[in-house]
């Protein structure tokens, strides 16, 4: 049975998260992207024994079948209206994902979340000067909460070094380089496009690296793994397509905070990971953050012009 306090956690994240669907669109799509890539997280941590490079080259190819099944399903022209956009997405995303995988195969894997947490302030930084859209001050600070309540759930470990510490920046950074690309081509992309681009670009990238490691041949249940890996993946970056096509930056970006209240459950319940009190409030401070941002941009919409 779940101890009393993870339980009081876990229904007041799903109160929230609750409350937060009933906004928008884009904010329920955020939703959904934040708990694939939660399960997709958890899958690389569980083939730990395979190099972080192979399991994004792996990662990458079958979500391009996936992708690419699906976007001749619903018979969608490719190569898209603007090839250049789309491939600097797909660059970016890959350079984050490469820098992510090593990061969770270095570090537990609520800190290596918590690292991948600046993108949303890095995604809103670039937002001002990429897409035009500001940043109110208010936000700013709900920003500064949420990021507080990761800081208290996973603490300064100091079991991370120096360079996994900057290759955890670098793709929290790419990555918020990669959301705004996405937000440039809601106007003139379908996110089914846009989503197959990813591992278009990302598998020759990792495919170059791969000379870099020691090939190690995935055995029995890995493959079934990488598998689910690729396919969480591929779900998880359509949803957050429409998510970043739906709505502005400031306003959804902020969601994926509640990814660290399911990697704080997955690392307890998977990898036997603890967590103390100090977690459970940081829950509490992390949904409080992304909820109180959330309602400060639909109050804002609401007023008349």
């Amino acid at each position: 049975m779940l101890n009393e306090p993870l339980r009081i956690a876990l229904c007041n994240s799903m109160k929230l998260a609750v409350l937060a669907a009933m906004f928008s669109p884009g904010v329920r799509f955020m939703l959904l992207a934040t708990f694939f890539f939660a399960l997709m997280n958890a899958a690389v941590k569980s083939v730990g024994h395979l190099p972080a490079i192979e399991i994004a080259l792996l990662r990458s190819l079958v979500s391009l079948f996936i992708a690419y099944g699906i976007v001749q399903y619903y018979r969608i022209p490719l190569p898209g209206n603007n090839s250049k956009s789309l491939l600097l997405r797909g660059f970016f995303g890959s350079s984050s994902l490469v820098l992510y995988f090593i990061t969770l195969q270095h570090m537990p894997l609520a800190s290596a979340v918590t690292l991948q947490y600046l993108s949303p302030i890095f995604t809103a930084i670039m937002g001002i000067y990429l897409v035009r859209e500001p940043v109110k001050p208010w936000q700013w600070f709900f920003f500064a909460v949420s990021f507080a309540g990761v800081l208290m759930i996973s603490g300064f470990d100091n079991r991370i070094g120096p360079k996994y510490l900057m290759i955890g920046i670098g793709s929290a950074f790419f990555a918020g380089l990669a959301y705004n690309m996405i937000r440039q081509l809601k106007l003139t992309e379908h996110p089914l496009v846009i989503t197959f681009y990813f591992p278009l670009v990302s598998l020759p990238v990792t495919a170059l690296l791969i000379n870099t490691i020691t090939w190690v041949t995935p055995q029995g249940t890995d493959w079934l793994i990488l598998i689910f890996i690729g396919l969480t993946a591929q779900i998880a970056q359509y949803f957050m397509t429409r998510s970043y096509q739906s709505d502005e930056l400031s306003k959804v970006v902020g969601l994926k905070y509640v990814g660290i209240v399911y990697a704080l459950v997955l690392g307890y319940f998977l990898f036997g990971e603890s967590f103390s009190l100090a977690a459970h409030l940081g829950m509490v401070v992390v949904l409080a953050g992304v909820i109180l941002n959330i309602w400060y941009k639909h109050s804002l919409n609401k007023k008349p012009e």
